[in-house]
């Protein structure tokens, strides 16, 4: 069964979200919201292409890919970024004191929808 795209449609509204979290204030929350989006996403690309997707990294999932869509190189640098909020922007001891919101600012949280947004884009372009 391809479900492929309930996965995409999920991670178009956890962009979204994303966006909402952003203005709202939380943008650690912004952060992980665009990477569980652009994860939905190649997810959802993987299943399209009938490619086991395991795990959560991004730029992992991407390469699992690589004989049936090569992402360029600016789709992998966004996937980079975006795996290092998978699990810091969630829980306080992925830092020393305090907690992500401590950490995460509005401009990384811009960042992080920019590349949720790239990564979805490039998706949508092969499913």
């Amino acid at each position: 069964m391809n479900r492929s795209q309930d996965w995409f449609r999920q991670a178009e509204r956890e962009l979204e979200q994303a966006g909402w979290s952003l203005k709202g204030g939380y943008p650690e929350l912004a952060c992980f919201l665009s990477q569980q989006a652009a994860e939905k996403a190649v997810k959802a690309l993987c299943q399209e292409r009938k490619v086991e997707a395991w795990g959560h990294m991004i730029t992992r999932l991407l390469h699992t890919l690589s004989d049936e869509v090569v992402a360029e190189p600016q789709v992998l640098s966004a996937a980079k970024a975006l795996d290092r909020h998978y699990i810091p922007a969630r829980y306080p001891n992925g830092f020393e004191t305090g907690t992500p919101a401590d950490y995460y600012t509005t401009e990384d949280a811009e960042d992080a929808i920019t590349d949720a947004q790239q990564i979805i884009e490039f998706c949508k372009q092969y499913l």
